[in-house]
């Protein structure tokens, strides 16, 4: 997986946007970092240039089973380690599984929408 496919991916969920928060930051890694995020709510990160991982929410029960399983999946980085992993992409987890995993991270971030802003997206083309 490259940045262009995993970008354009975490695009074609209903609703998704990217920014680049962090561009004054005065780490380079940090004002590389692109979000993703659904109704104004994150719910993926890669750093564009050197795209070595994503972070993603994830169920904590969840997290741990994919941890044991995948050496390229750990806690989040920078994040709260129960509600979010890092999955590395040149390691041992499949494209199909990221792909499956920025879903998911997707559909949590959707679940706790509040009732207007599930219309609001609900409303978007």
């Amino acid at each position: 997986m490259n940045i262009e496919s995993f970008r354009e991916y975490c695009l074609s969920l209903k609703g998704a946007k990217e920014k680049l928060p962090f561009k004054k930051a005065t780490s380079e890694y940090d004002s590389n970092l692109l979000v993703f995020t659904v109704m104004d709510k994150w719910y993926g990160f890669v750093n564009v240039d050197t795209f070595d991982f994503c972070d993603l929410k994830c169920d904590p029960e969840d997290s741990l089973e994919l941890q044991e399983k995948y050496s390229g999946i750990t806690p989040g980085y920078h994040m709260n380690k129960k509600h979010w992993i890092s999955v590395y992409f040149n390691k041992d987890v499949p494209n199909a599984k990221i792909k499956e995993l920025v879903k998911k991270s997707y559909n949590l971030v959707v679940d706790g929408l509040t009732k207007k802003e599930k219309e609001g997206l609900a409303a978007l083309k």
